[in-house]
């Protein structure tokens, strides 16, 4: 079954929301699906708090997901975001396995 890795963002800084979609939408998720291999990627805001950012990850299985963890890949895309970002965006993982999909 498929599995997806979910980043979480929220913007702490008001005055970055629009610069940090512009930077995810031109660079981050299109360098992070290729880096690791994604099937598929997307991104969406919050329509209950408009600070909340998705970045939605797809993989053929869950060991492809558990292999991004610990990788270099992940390790410079977090130096990246860090370094782009600071305490102006904070962000939490999470990895799905999906149990079940209809269409």
């Amino acid at each position: 079954m498929s599995a997806i890795f979910i980043v979480r963002a929220q913007v702490v800084d008001p005055s970055v929301k629009e610069a940090f979609d512009k930077w995810y939408r031109e660079e981050h998720l299109p360098d992070a699906a290729k880096a690791f291999g994604a099937k598929g990627a997307w991104r969406g805001w919050s329509d209950l708090d408009p600070s909340v950012h998705y970045a939605v990850y797809e993989f053929d299985d869950i060991a492809q997901v558990r292999a991004i963890f610990g990788s270099a890949a992940l390790k410079a895309l977090v130096a990246e975001f860090d370094r782009a970002w600071g305490a102006k965006v904070t962000r939490t993982r999470e990895v799905v396995q999906v149990a079940q999909r209809i269409g």
